[in-house]
């Protein structure tokens, strides 16, 4: 393709992508961040929470896995129902549960009225993540326009874990953390006014309708499986790794996903067909998802205990400290699809994955005395700039070359990848801080680490790529001879 060629797609693309998305877009953009915020937005005020209900430790972690769990755990499964039942029907259902279930959690008067709402949140979350994917797919038929689209949505949920973080120090500090649900419950009424007027109807699509099969089975092992594995991963962070609490459920989920591959094999229509996950560009996408979203898990979790803990910071201090990432996030959000369509969608992610080492890097040399503008604000700019292109880059690869009926599919996994980013990285990193002589040299070590693993899934993502490109020149040749 010649470079005016080039420039007259990029000129039609943002064409497809501004006209098509005056409002459908961006509304179906602040869903998915809000299913990110609602993740994050009762980490700061957890403690008030287990103040005022008198939770003891391992009733906080519940309260605090109670809403990813499911989340987590179904998204495959709400793929599936997506891609069998359309995206509008799926995204309207999993709205109405999240919606209902934040505004009874708001009025919440015990523990187990918490947990119970907050895993129902969790529930819709699953079912409306991958069906807005679909939605979003149908918004944008013409595949170049919706890999456009993707570049800018993969920076958008991240946004979300952002925002969520400052609202929930300002709120703990100036209101209650009740108030915190009404932001879902809004965004919940705003998204059901959205289907009804504005989102583009599953029956519009001129893509033929797939009619698949459920997969109870292997809906079943993956649910139970990746929920009660990334239960016992997050409850390594409180507990240790010595105790059945966490060593049970981390051999019963990885026994649970391994008999769920086992499954898959043997049945007709599985819940996830052979080869989608091995696509070279699609494993370079969910492993750049699952690596960004784990090294803002691990930074904003171990900077807002160091900064709370170490250096004595109100949670109002604390929130304000990461507002140069959420003004990173915002500003790098808006560049992201013209980015991608300049430089493609991988080497935006191998140049994010090396820029987030950097950053990690500087954060790396944090201590006891370190101040936050000369030595952690940096660390913190540069790793936000590299991971938001890595989760455009990403969001790309990962969804790349998807048909409609299997949006739904795509968009579950590539949230499932999101998902367990956090809960694996804070579980295998925090066992690395536990190997420094002090809490804070612990933290050190972490960062370290987390710029390593990097810097050597850059070079991975770069060497798998290179081969498939050789290998796909090197039949070119073999078929023109």
């Amino acid at each position: 393709m010649t470079l005016k060629e080039q420039q007259d797609a990029q000129v039609a693309m943002d064409t497809d992508l501004s006209s098509a998305s005056k409002l459908a877009f961006p509304l179906l953009a602040v869903v998915q961040a809000t299913l990110i915020f609602t993740i994050v937005m009762i980490g700061i005020p957890l403690p008030d929470i287990g103040r005022e209900f008198g939770l003891q430790a391992s009733d906080l972690l519940l309260v605090s896995t109670a809403y990813g769990l499911p989340f987590s755990g179904l998204l495959l499964f709400g793929g599936r129902l997506t891609d069998r039942f359309g995206g509008l029907k799926l995204f309207t259902v999993g709205l109405c549960v999240f919606g209902l279930a934040s505004a009874v959690a708001a009025f919440s008067t015990h523990f187990n009225m918490m947990v119970a709402m907050r895993f129902l949140q969790g529930v819709g979350a699953a079912l409306t993540a991958p069906a807005a994917v679909a939605v979003l797919r149908t918004l944008f038929p013409d595949p170049s326009a919706f890999m456009r689209a993707m570049a800018t949505w993969g920076g958008v949920s991240v946004l979300g874990g952002g925002v969520g973080f400052l609202a929930s120090g300002v709120v703990t500090t100036w209101v209650s953390w009740r108030w915190m649900f009404v932001v879902p419950v809004i965004i919940a009424i705003i998204g059901l006014m959205a289907v009804k007027w504005v989102l583009p109807k599953d029956e519009d699509s001129q893509t033929v309708k797939h009619k698949i099969g459920l997969d109870p089975l292997g809906a079943l092992l993956a649910t139970l499986g990746i929920s009660i594995g990334s239960y016992g991963l997050i409850a390594s962070g409180e507990l240790g790794w010595s105790t059945p609490v966490v060593f049970v459920p981390v051999l019963v989920g990885l026994c649970l996903i391994a008999l769920f591959l086992v499954a898959e094999r043997r049945v007709n229509d599985p819940l996830l067909p052979k080869g989608f996950i091995g696509e070279p560009n699609r494993i370079v996408g969910l492993v750049g998802i699952l690596l960004a979203a784990a090294s803002m898990g691990l930074v904003t979790f171990l900077l807002s205990l160091f900064l709370q803990i170490q250096q004595n910071w109100t949670p109002l201090e604390t929130a304000g400290a990461f507002v140069p990432y959420t003004l990173t996030l915002l500003i790098m959000n808006q560049a992201a699809s013209r980015i991608v369509g300049r430089l493609g969608a991988l080497k935006v992610t191998i140049s994010g994955l090396v820029i987030g080492a950097v950053g990690l890097s500087l954060l790396a040399g944090i201590h006891q005395e370190v101040t936050y503008v000369s030595g952690l604000l940096p660390g913190i700019v540069i790793l936000t700039l590299g991971t938001s292109l890595m989760f455009s880059g990403s969001a790309v690869l990962s969804t790349m070359n998807v048909p409609q009926h299997q949006a739904g599919l795509a968009g579950g996994v590539m949230n499932t990848s999101m998902e367990l980013g956090p809960t694996f990285g804070l579980a295998s990193l925090m066992v690395i801080t536990g190997i420094a002589s002090d809490v804070v040299g612990g933290y050190s070590l972490a960062f370290a680490t987390a710029a390593g693993i990097y810097v050597a899934a850059a070079l991975l993502a770069w060497l798998i790529t290179r081969r498939r490109y050789q290998s796909t020149v090197q039949t070119a040749s073999e078929q023109s001879g």
